[in-house]
């Protein structure tokens, strides 16, 4: 998936990279004052070869002429890797308004100094320029998550007002407190002292310019919800990590599936090394979870009550071991074994549906089939494993190499399926509300471009009295012009769940995928993605995570209810 740096971008007529504007027709002029739109720098060496750095839009109204490119002082993000020994060779990619040249052809720039160049403008007049560039520290200051102990009482975080609000009547008088902050930001006072929360106790972020602030109140206080559903706008993308700075090398090696344990994601690339488990709010990676005498060759997946499900892949003739946990630094108990004789493989794809701790139903994918397996769970026990073969679809799971994804709409395991597959681009939903016939729902994207998507990886839960459903349209060839996107749909009733993905009236949010593809190459067999739908503990947010081999990407979008 290694990043193309020629392009031709859709809100500009022409893209100058090593050669003057050449129109074969006239195009009228859009330059207003300065035609240069954007500013993009990659790395032209070191492990992140070919990605993008930065790319900055410009104010093409401004009359400028010498132009700084704000380089990130930190790559990746979080990290402590600095930029400074990488500016001194990285490739820069000017994007023009029509008929504007830039002369002599910008290549390789040499970033801590100024680089000069000839402008021209659509009729002709010429200015000089430079381009350079500039490290630059951060100014982002968000406290992104906030625990209170003794006790770990999450706070909820209204960023909009500042707030940390903590739901209980006990006594803060003496309480510390674990926060996570943007990358390499400051906070003060130390929150790791003692402090009382009683009363509004004020806490005051820097960013890691030393400029920019943010004051933060906490507070003892219940914030009202809307009535039901997530608070549109509240969309909030948490973070988008390419999955080979996590140490993948080889995409076709990894089937990504993901899980969630309280304040954290975990993300199992099927390769049969420890899952690893990042921080919600930032995708901060924190370690490898404790594996015990599990083995990760399989999927991994989680209920909505702090409880992990982690199983290997088990090819017909062997057992399917299901392992359980509720921390990641625990060893998992063996929680179902399942002696596989059905002809097909399975263990590449699991999920749940309500508290394992309680009444829940656990559902293992069939490959190469229409059938699942599913075990009904009461107090906590499983019982048999139930096979079952679905009616009205494909003998066969098509496309996304012969493997669907099956999820239970509820914790009842009568309650209802959905299940969606490639199908010839067709990419259909379907549900199936005993279980066995199928009826199809929702149909591919209506551009006509369902042949380059699948749409398997989905998931659906119940957030503050209504039930979502969220399908992850993953691109087979990225730099194709195939992004990934997150579908959204109000799953409430099936009903209503009609026409294409992109334009049926139960769709509630859509989230397009950066372009910014990892360079080792996507997955050209045993393409495999995940998406995971998870409730805070506290019921006012809901998290959406991501991850595929074919666009390599791992990331995190928020959402939440309360009424504002």
């Amino acid at each position: 998936m290694k990043k193309k740096l020629l392009y031709i971008t859709t809100s500009v007529a022409a893209l100058l990279l090593f050669n003057s504007c050449q129109n074969e027709e006239y195009v009228q002029p859009t330059a207003d004052r300065a035609g240069i739109t954007s500013l993009d720098a990659y790395f032209t060496s070191g492990v992140n070869k070919d990605k993008l750095v930065v790319d900055w839009k410009i104010d093409k109204t401004a009359d400028i002429t010498d132009y700084v490119i704000p380089v990130p002082y930190y790559y990746p993000e979080e990290s402590d890797n600095t930029n400074e020994e990488y500016m001194s060779a990285m490739k820069v990619v000017a994007t023009l308004e029509n008929n504007c040249t830039i002369y002599p052809p910008i290549t390789v720039l040499d970033l801590n100094k100024k680089n000069e160049f000839t402008y021209t403008d659509p009729y002709g007049t010429q200015k000089k320029i430079t381009i350079s560039g500039q490290l630059t520290r951060s100014d982002k200051c968000a406290l992104k998550a906030f625990t209170a102990n003794p006790g770990e009482l999450s706070g909820i975080i209204d960023e909009d007002n500042k707030t940390i609000s903590l739901l209980t009547a006990a006594d803060l008088s003496e309480m510390t407190a674990e926060v996570t902050l943007s990358p390499h930001a400051t906070i003060s006072p130390d929150p790791t002292e003692t402090h009382n929360f009683n009363n509004e106790f004020k806490f005051t972020v820097t960013a890691d310019n030393g400029t920019n602030t943010a004051e933060y109140t906490v507070l003892k206080h219940v914030p009202e919800k809307i009535a039901n559903g997530y608070r549109k706008g509240s969309e909030l993308t948490l973070f988008e990590k390419d999955m080979t700075e996590l140490g993948v090398t080889n995409a076709n090696n990894v089937h990504p599936t993901l899980a969630s344990i309280g304040k954290y994601v975990i993300m199992n690339l099927g390769d049969g090394s420890a899952p690893q488990y990042f921080k919600k709010a930032t995708g901060s990676l924190v370690g490898n979870i404790n594996m015990g005498q599990a083995n990760a060759t399989g999927a991994i997946t989680s209920d909505c009550a702090g409880n992990m499900l982690i199983c290997n892949y088990a090819a017909d003739g062997s057992v399917l071991k299901i392992f359980k946990t509720n921390d990641v630094t625990k060893a998992p108990e063996q929680f179902i074994t399942y002696n596989n004789s059905l002809g097909v493989n399975i263990g590449s794809r699991l999920h749940v549906q309500g508290n394992l701790n309680g009444t829940a139903t656990v559902i293992a994918t069939c490959e190469n089939s229409n059938s699942y397996i599913y075990w009904t769970v009461n107090n906590g026990t499983p019982s048999e494993a139930h096979v079952v073969g679905m009616n009205n679809i494909s003998l066969f799971w098509e496309g996304y190499d012969n493997v669907s994804k099956v999820v239970s709409r509820s914790a009842d395991a009568t309650g209802g399926v959905f299940v969606d597959f490639y199908k010839e681009g067709k990419c259909p939903l379907y549900y199936a509300a005993n279980g066995i016939d199928a009826t199809q729902l929702l149909s591919a994207n209506s551009t006509g471009a369902g042949w380059g998507y699948n749409t398997a990886p989905i998931d659906t839960r119940d957030f503050n009295n209504s039930k979502y459903l969220a399908i992850f349209e993953m691109g087979y060839w990225p730099d194709w012009g195939f992004p990934g996107h997150i579908y959204l749909f109000d799953a409430s009733s099936t009903g209503a769940m009609t026409g294409t993905i992109d334009t049926s009236s139960s769709l509630k949010y859509l989230y397009t995928m950066p372009d910014n593809y990892a360079s080792i190459g996507y997955a050209a067999g045993g393409r495999f993605g995940d998406v995971l739908l998870t409730p805070s503990e506290d019921g006012y947010f809901m998290y959406i995570f991501y991850a595929s081999n074919t666009h390599l990407t791992f990331g995190g979008i928020q959402l939440d209810c309360i009424d504002k």
